[in-house]
Formats: structure tokens, sequence, C-alpha cells
């Protein structure tokens, strides 16, 4: 568990601070090319498809269908990971650090991303105070 905490540490860091407020990849894809809107409607982590995609915060989305595209459209707020997409875990220690879309949760209608499943575990056992911090760290960070 040390190691994975030290591991976790380093990659935090990785991030700088002053990047966008949305998480994407080197193309501009954000959530790794998931779904948003597949999380609250399949509750299931599902892989977009770029032909179903929309463009939102200077970032491209990927949704697995046409109808899912045209509901984030509508309300992209409603859909969108809290935190740009930044691990949770590491917006409440006051850094970004990427997100794995596999290590998900929806906490009162919002979408929550961790750097792991070992992470979101730590984020889990302390989540509603993590939560407060991350929410004050984040206007900071970039939100």
């Amino acid at each position: 568990m040390k190691n994975l905490i030290l591991m976790f540490c380093w990659m935090v860091f990785v991030v700088p601070a002053a990047s966008a407020a949305v998480n994407t990849d080197a193309r501009g894809v954000a959530l790794k090319g998931y779904d948003a809107v597949a999380y609250f409607t399949d509750n299931a982590a599902v892989r977009g498809d770029p032909q179903h995609s929309h463009q939102w915060m200077n970032a491209t989305w990927y949704f697995a269908s046409k109808e899912h595209q045209e509901l984030f459209a509508k309300d992209p707020a409603r859909y969108a990971p809290q935190y740009g997409g930044f691990c949770a875990y590491a917006v409440s220690k006051g850094a970004k650090a990427d997100a794995d879309p596999e290590a998900w949760d929806i906490v009162n209608g919002k979408l929550y991303l961790n750097f792991s499943k070992a992470v979101q575990g730590i984020w889990n056992r302390g989540r509603d105070h993590l939560m407060r911090k991350a929410d004050a760290n984040w206007p900071r960070l970039g939100g």
C-alpha cells in the first residue's frame, strides 16, 4: 500500500497545475474516449465512438450513440465529470492527476473519477470530507 501511495503522489505532480480545466489526452479527447452519459444511463463505463462526438470546454467528447451525444449537447454540465475529469482524490489534496474512466462513481447525481480503483477506495473511505476539500481546491486548480 505504501508503494501505491508513493506512486500516486508522484503521478499527482505529472499534470501541471496550469493545464486546462478538462482532462484530455494528446488528441484533445475527454474521458479517454469514454461516454460521459453512459455512466448515468447504463450505470457502466462505456467507450464512445468518434462518429458521435461533441465539442465542449475545448475538448472533444465521444459517445456510444447519437442519443447520448444529443443528451450531452443539451446539458453537458449534468453529465461531465466533476473537477474536469481529473482524479477527485488528487484535487482534494490540491493537485491534478490523470483519472481512470473505469474508477468512477456517481454521488448525488454527479460523476467522480479517480486515478485508479485503489485510489478510489481511499477516496470512498473519506469521501464526504475529501469532497469538501476538493470542492474548495478546484477553483484554484482550474475550475
